[in-house]
């Protein structure tokens, strides 16, 4: 039986009552997230049913907190209830997340444009340390800064399995930056986990082929210009600040950069809370 909700409207009409501008369901509809419910064929006059009212206000809302097409699919597709629900408060969580990250970044930023970086890098002290030479197997990957966090504990988790296969980690793993990794430059980074036993090391290499990159070297002995920080200080833009007080303390003892800046971790990361350190920033000097 026809009902109130079944009532075909011209696109203006519904516009009128969804508080919405024709142009506005004409974009709905290419984007596939609100069809009309009957277009004429020899007129191509749009038609809505008054029950989708409702849909048009809140495709509208959800275009309001700049989520995703995809996303607003989703969440519509899901209808009135927990499920949509729940999407939403999934999307903003990630909304909060990254504002927080770009409001540290400001802080950080203006911190650099009003001239208080000594202020910043004061709060790092740098020291030098001599690391012997030492046998390694990696995994290199291009990744730009949302994916590094994740892509460093999964390759490390492997890289550190592996080594039971070859002797047993043997020093302290570490992630090296061959190139910039941002959110416009892909790196490579390569994580890298010390092992004892050389000749097991190739022989797992080689079963493993040329999978994730993996590589096995000796990395040459090293002194290296570093200093040590929280599990918070890992974070972005923390860790910028870090690497450039490691930089001007170089500058100011007359060292150059000999090999790719990198990350120690020594600590374990998922027993430790956001005050205690679980790692070196650090840079090979000479």
């Amino acid at each position: 039986m026809d009902g109130p909700d079944q009532e075909l409207l011209t696109i203006g009409a519904f516009a009128a009552r969804a508080r919405l501008s024709a142009k506005a369901l004409r974009l709905y509809d290419r984007l596939g997230l609100l069809a009309p419910a009957h277009v004429d064929e020899a007129t191509g006059y749009r038609y809505y049913r008054a029950g989708q009212v409702e849909r048009a206000r809140l495709v509208a809302m959800l275009r309001q907190l700049d989520m995703p097409l995809a996303r607003i699919a989703e969440v519509v597709a899901a209808g009135d209830g927990p499920a949509a629900a729940g999407l939403l408060g999934a999307y903003w969580a990630d909304v909060e997340a990254r504002v927080a990250g770009q409001r540290t970044l400001a802080e950080y930023l203006r911190g650099r444009l009003s001239g208080r970086s000594s202020e910043m890098y004061g709060k790092f002290a740098v020291e030098t340390v001599e690391t012997p030479a030492q046998v390694v197997i990696s995994e290199k990957r291009h990744t730009l800064a949302d994916e590094l966090p994740a892509w460093i504990g999964a390759a490390l988790g492997r890289l550190e399995e592996a080594a039971r296969e070859c002797g047993g980690v043997a020093g302290v793993p570490y992630v090296a930056y061959h190139a910039e990794v941002s959110m416009e430059s892909d790196g490579p980074a390569e994580a890298c986990v010390p092992v004892a036993d050389e000749a097991a090391a190739r022989a797992w290499a080689e079963r493993r082929g040329r999978a994730w990159e993996t590589t096995v070297r000796v990395e040459p002995a090293r002194r290296l210009a570093y200093t040590r920080i929280t599990k918070a200080q890992v974070a972005h833009p923390q860790i910028l600040a870090a690497f450039e007080a490691v930089e001007e303390w170089m500058a100011a003892e007359g060292l150059t950069a000999t090999g790719p800046c990198r990350e120690r971790y020594f600590g374990d990361w998922a027993a430790t809370g956001p005050e205690d350190p679980v790692c070196d920033v650090a840079f090979p000097v000479s």
